[in-house]
């Protein structure tokens, strides 16, 4: 079933601001109501340089109230509103209306893959942060500790300096198809988060990571597909980092 919305204005008509004209897809799902998703089609007036957050926000707060996603910050930095754009993974609020349709094209929006579906756009992230948690993403140091800091060189620094970028979006996990048919995998995002900690030389907790990452649920279920490098909107090198851990754990070190 599609339904069909009349135009409106994603932002202020000014004179001097060319504005183009959108029909946008969103898949939606109301699990109160619909027995399966469906897609529904608002024809929305943007400028090209809207990002498509503002083009949803309005949809949202001017056409279909019950609209349901998530969004906070809208600066690309809590990393809430990982949606399927035009099929492929990104942030809402860092995809500008210009790279992703003209004047008379079309955007599709749904919702991330591999999670449940609760609303609309929203899917539960709890299984995805289970897998955060289980690589014990936090500093673990029982030394005694210094007078002063725990110092490390900038070469060691900048082993980790990828891996400390990632935001938690989800984009790379849900873009893995490991990932779509094993939800038991961990996923490149958690590999990441245990990336960050087995190189970095002031834990002292890599051997258990390690012993994590070489379990059958850890990085010996990627296949390479390089869907998560492509996908993170932090550029980070993903499929390079999970290969550093294959190293590490065939080596019983970092």
């Amino acid at each position: 079933m599609t339904q069909t919305h009349a135009p409106t204005s994603a932002a202020p008509v000014s004179a001097s601001v060319p504005m183009i004209q959108l029909k946008v897809k969103v898949l939606r799902f109301d699990p109160e109501k619909d027995k399966k998703a469906h897609w529904t089609t608002y024809d929305v007036e943007a400028q090209a340089s809207d990002r498509v957050l503002d083009v949803i926000n309005h949809i949202k707060w001017y056409m279909e109230p019950s609209l349901t996603f998530r969004r906070s910050c809208m600066h690309g930095i809590c990393g809430s509103d990982a949606m399927l754009i035009n099929g492929r993974n990104r942030l809402a609020c860092k995809t500008l209306v210009r790279d992703v349709a003209k004047s008379g094209g079309t955007i599709t929006v749904e919702p991330i893959r591999g999670l449940k579906v609760e609303k609309d756009l929203l899917v539960d992230m709890e299984p995805f942060f289970d897998s955060y948690k289980a690589i014990m993403p936090y500093f673990i140091n029982e030394s005694p500790a210094p007078a002063a800091e725990r110092i490390q060189s900038e070469e060691e620094a900048e082993r980790m300096a990828h891996s400390s970028n990632c935001i938690l979006c989800a984009c790379c996990t849900t873009s893995c198809p490991i990932f779509w048919v094993n939800g038991s995998y961990l996923g490149p995002a958690a590999i990441v988060q245990a990336h960050r900690f087995i190189f970095d030389t002031r834990d002292e907790a890599t051997q258990q990571r390690l012993g994590i990452m070489n379990q059958n649920t850890g990085v010996w279920r990627c296949r390479t597909a390089y869907n998560c490098t492509e996908a993170c909107p932090r550029d980070i090198p993903i499929t390079q980092l999970i290969e550093e851990v294959k190293r590490a754990v065939m080596y019983g070190q970092a």
